[in-house]
């Protein structure tokens, strides 16, 4: 049996586990890359994961990193079942093609500003709705604590994972060579009494553990004050006539800000002056699954239910369904509360109320989720002083806020107490969807606590696993090309030399001329400055 990794190593996108076991290939989910463009290029790279061969893919869950590359895996060629809950499989029909419309949209730029600028054909889009559309007709529903084999010899079980709705660890037993041995891929860990769905449940005893590690490093703080934190937000920029920004994942977070939002509205602390905007297409299709899949909630939820009430609902609350109501919330004077897409301000409407209302002193940024490396969240959580968008240098003015008790995540003594009943004897535990001081943190921890020298795989790894024997294969040179730093550096020389001799004569160019080259030299000193910046 054979193992490879080609997402979510090293980074907290792009999870995809290839095995080739019992004469079959399968994948343990098949996420899309986030982040900067260097690493969204993999989205691209389908020989990769040589869809044409694949026999089936079991999802854990349905958020993008996850999912996100099915479409393209059917595009170019596969046509086998893709296993998920019932749940999973009906956000999957609207984030599947919610992403292929954007994926459209943005090769539909793309072309005009190349076209534009003279540059020639463009790359057509990652995959498209009719893709996503595709898709979905091979979906394959699956309850959860009932085995079921895709493939003689391999046997998979579907346990309550606690992250969003319908989210899954996956068992899988694999019975070849006289033996069997057991694999759990944790898929994420939710924390222990999150809202709206139920807690992360214990699977039995595996030999191998694939398990997240997205905050191995760190527990979150002050889980339990989450409503306060947000109510603080609120207060902030009420008092101050502004707008509260919410970037969150259309699928979960936003959901249960709501859920918050209620709470606050029950005890008098949202006033009754401050509009709340859930200005995301998909999250208002996503809230209506939501409803659509109680069987999934907890028991705190269907008390409220019960009582008449609707986690979802405030008195206030006005869903944004086109692009004309969207813009129309950033000349809406006076302060509201603005919940949009996308989570980690890498795209989406969330990028347009960012521009409007980051540079304002009174505003407020509401972080509730994870903030992948190389994204505009992340800059803004790490304290960045300008953010570019749409071309442009916004300062930021506005009060950050970041509520870990949101997070869909377990934190490290979470990840910890849920491993910790599924070690066995031999059992070895492998660490993914985790950024490289995260897992290092965790498995120093693991180490410490378990005895277990925890393995953390790079991206394109193998793990060769025969027996109770495993054997690590990297591709280090493929999975990370080298970066030309003496080549960039003597262009730049180059160029700056050939800059040096001509400005020199600019002082006899025409004054206008003159003018213009200043601008471009300006915009030109602007970008060596942010770059400049990001180098310690």
């Amino acid at each position: 049996m054979k193992i490879r990794f080609l997402g979510a190593a090293h980074t907290v996108t792009g999870s995809c586990f290839m095995i080739d076991a019992c004469g079959k290939r399968f994948c343990v989910d098949c996420g899309m890359y986030q982040g900067n463009k260097t690493i969204e290029a993999r989205n691209r790279d389908a020989a990769t994961h040589d869809p044409g061969h694949v026999d089936f893919i079991l999802v854990t869950h349905a958020h993008i990193d996850h999912s996100g590359l099915l479409p393209l895996m059917v595009r170019e060629s596969y046509a086998n079942p893709i296993y998920c809950t019932k749940a999973t499989a009906d956000l999957l029909g609207i984030m599947l093609e919610d992403s292929g419309h954007i994926q459209e949209v943005e090769a539909k730029r793309d072309a005009t500003k190349s076209f534009r600028r003279g540059l020639g054909v463009p790359g057509q889009p990652l995959y498209t709705v009719k893709d996503a559309q595709r898709t979905t007709r091979l979906l394959s529903q699956v309850e959860y604590h009932e085995p079921f084999e895709p493939a003689p010899g391999v046997t998979v079980t579907y346990r309550d994972a606690g992250h969003i709705l319908g989210s899954a660890s996956i068992e899988i037993d694999i019975r070849e060579d006289g033996g069997t041995t057991s694999l759990l891929f944790s898929g994420d860990i939710g924390r222990p009494g999150a809202l709206i769905v139920r807690n992360t449940e214990t699977p039995p005893v595996a030999d191998y553990v694939f398990m997240e590690s997205t905050y191995g490093d760190r527990d979150h703080k002050d889980e339990d004050s989450s409503v306060e934190e947000l109510a603080r937000a609120i207060e902030y920029s009420h008092r101050r006539g502004e707008k509260v920004i919410v970037p969150a994942f259309a699928v979960g977070r936003t959901q249960e800000v709501l859920y918050c939002l209620h709470v606050l509205e029950k005890q008098g602390k949202l006033p009754k002056d401050m509009p709340v905007f859930v200005d995301s297409p998909l999250a208002i299709r996503a809230t209506e699954v939501f409803r659509r899949n109680a069987q999934d909630f907890d028991d705190e939820m269907h008390a409220l239910l019960d009582a008449g009430e609707d986690p979802f609902s405030l008195s206030q609350l006005r869903y944004t369904l086109t692009t004309e109501q969207s813009q129309r919330i950033n000349s809406h004077e006076g302060p509201a509360v603005v919940i949009s897409a996308s989570g980690m301000c890498n795209a989406g409407r969330v990028r347009h109320h960012l521009r409007h209302n980051l540079w304002r002193p009174g505003a407020s940024i509401v972080f509730v989720g994870f903030q992948g490396v190389g994204t505009p969240g992340r800059a803004l959580v790490e304290g960045r002083k300008k953010l570019t968008l749409f071309g442009e240098d916004v300062a930021v003015a506005a009060r950050i806020f970041t509520i870990n008790g949101f997070s869909g995540h377990a934190g490290q003594r979470q990840l910890l107490d849920w491993v910790k009943p599924v070690i066995g004897s031999g059992t070895r535990v492998i660490l993914v969807h985790g950024e490289p001081d995260a897992q290092a943190a965790l498995a120093v921890r693991i180490k410490a606590d378990f005895g277990i020298s925890a393995i953390i795989p790079g991206y394109l790894e193998e793990l060769d696993i025969k027996a109770d024997q495993a054997t690590r294969i990297s591709h280090e040179a493929q999975a990370h090309p080298p970066v030309d730093w003496a080549g960039i550096s003597e262009g730049l020389e180059r160029k700056w030399r050939t800059l040096a001799e001509r400005m020199a004569h600019l002082g006899d160019r025409p004054w206008m001329e003159q003018t213009e080259l200043q601008e471009e030299f300006a915009r030109l000193d602007a970008a060596l400055t942010r770059s400049l910046s990001k180098i310690p």
